[in-house]
């Protein structure tokens, strides 16, 4: 197990999470605050966070990769739409390639982090080779998600176990599973579902994707070809951020054309599908969600492999209310049975704030569902704590890099005034808002433990990354911080 620094219990910046926001924020702070120590605790023995989880056939990005992507180590490659095992190992050679993988300590899972007003630092408990190692620090990064890693969300069904045969669900998706021939009902019509259906079909009898309700679906070429021509005519220091604006720009176009005309954006989505499904398909049965755009994520096919695979006869879908398990298969509340040997439940995630570390300041608990989140970065009321937390609309990076590169800003600004620590004071006058602009299930399943974002900044959360990006620069770091001196 890769174990580096062992021989350390405090840094100024611990980083909760090794994924893609915990290396960012480690690069971020490698090269803006070279006088600041950081360690980063992976609770997971391998790097890569979402993207070493998730093992299920065809895990790949819905976002394209010149965004998902570092842009300090832009994505240079015509292939937009990536395998998550791609993913992964694109995190680890950036971690190594900038010196960052031997600062990440594997196997320690953070449980409890208390802050002290007195010490200004946080003390941190973090399970480790059947112990507990206690860790402290100035300023706790969190960069550990928004999801449950331990359990996926799962409902029951009247007759599970009837089933006779196997019921998975893709957070945890066994290695030895074998569909090969089998038939396959995959439950869900969201981003892993139509990732998956596939994917599956590909060796598999036959698989079917029961929905309750319908997504909205749209194919995408997974090579990008004015990216492949600006890769290829231009020098990389042009073509990268070319690219990457590009794509940039065109998501944020998309997202404002869908709220600002959704029947005419969903009428777009459609006249895609009826070019892409058989003649006489009913698309308003399985393909018309009961929400506008955008009120959930848009589903993402890359090439349309989804629309192929039902052309091809090896995949179809069944919309309706699942009655039951059977001994075979699932019965539809229509009546309608499906037969299958092996039962997917793709039917979401749990989520975790703050990777369900326990805090406490002062002795007092700290109840997240009653804070303001400050800047998409901060909670009020809770010192020198930072949270990367991305876009529900583009590429979580686009945002957690930004979110990096303002805590630097912020700790050079403390630095150069003599501060140690920052505090962001909730203005009574704010009216809480949900901090997701999302219907999607697993949004409204954890309203009560989320963060409330503010009716005006610096409490506003906009899903806008040029707004985004100007307020982060060019505002003041400082408004409604609350600073205190270090000692003489």
């Amino acid at each position: 197990m890769p174990v580096s620094n062992a021989d350390e219990t405090h840094a100024d910046v611990l980083i909760i999470g090794a994924g893609i926001s915990g290396i960012d924020a480690a690069y971020r702070l490698k090269t803006r605050c070279p006088d600041k120590s950081w360690l980063i605790l992976e609770a997971r023995e391998r790097i890569g966070g979402t993207w070493d989880l998730f093992r299920f056939p065809g895990v790949r990005s819905d976002s394209d990769m010149f965004t998902l992507g570092f842009p300090f180590r832009p994505w240079r490659s015509d292939l937009s739409i990536v395998d998550g095992p791609s993913i992964r190992q694109y995190v680890e050679d950036t971690a190594r390639e900038f010196g960052i993988f031997d600062k990440i300590r594997f196997g320690h899972k953070a449980v409890h982090a208390s802050w002290s007003s007195n010490d200004k630092r946080w003390t941190l408990e973090a399970e480790h080779a059947g112990g507990t190692a206690v860790l402290t620090c100035r300023f706790l990064y969190f960069a550990s998600g928004y999801y449950d890693y331990a359990a996926g969300h799962r409902p029951g069904w009247n007759g599970e176990a009837d089933f006779r045969g196997q019921i998975v669900h893709p957070q945890f998706w066994p290695e030895d599973l074998d569909h090969k021939g089998r038939t396959v009902a995959v439950i869900g019509s969201g981003a892993t579902a139509v990732t998956m259906v596939p994917a599956l079909a590909r060796t598999a009898a036959h698989v079917t994707m029961v929905q309750r309700t319908p997504s909205y679906i749209v194919a995408r070429p997974a090579r990008d070809s004015i990216a492949r021509g600006l890769q290829r005519w231009l020098p990389a220091p042009l073509a990268d951020p070319l690219v990457r604006w590009k794509n940039v720009l065109l998501t944020m176009f998309s997202f404002w054309q869908a709220r600002k005309r959704p029947r005419k954006f969903s009428d777009w989505i459609t006249r895609q599908l009826r070019k892409a499904l058989p003649a006489a398909y009913p698309i308003e049965r399985d393909f018309q969600p009961p929400y506008e755009p955008w009120d959930q994520r848009l589903c993402l096919v890359p090439d349309g492999d989804l629309f192929a695979a039902m052309r091809s006869g090896k995949v179809s879908i069944a919309t309706g209310t699942i009655e039951r398990f059977a001994p075979n298969g699932l019965v539809m509340a229509s009546g309608e049975t499906i037969d299958c040997d092996i039962i997917v439940t793709a039917t979401g995630l749990n989520l975790k704030l703050l990777g369900g570390i326990e805090l406490a300041v002062d002795g007092e608990q700290v109840r997240t569902s009653d804070l303001l989140i400050y800047k998409g970065m901060m909670l009020s009321g809770v010192p020198n704590l930072f949270i990367a937390f991305g876009y529900t609309n583009a590429s979580w990076t686009l945002r957690s890099d930004l979110t990096a590169r303002s805590v630097c800003r912020l700790l050079n600004r403390m630095k150069r005034d003599g501060h140690d620590v920052c505090t962001p004071r909730g203005d009574p006058s704010v009216e809480p808002r949900p901090v997701m602009d999302l219907i999607s299930g697993y949004v409204k399943r954890s309203e009560a433990m989320l963060p409330k974002q503010g009716s005006r900044p610096p409490w506003r959360v906009p899903q806008n990354y040029v707004r985004d990006l100007a307020v982060m620069t060019f505002r003041r770091i400082d408004e409604a911080l609350e600073f205190r001196k270090a000692a003489s």
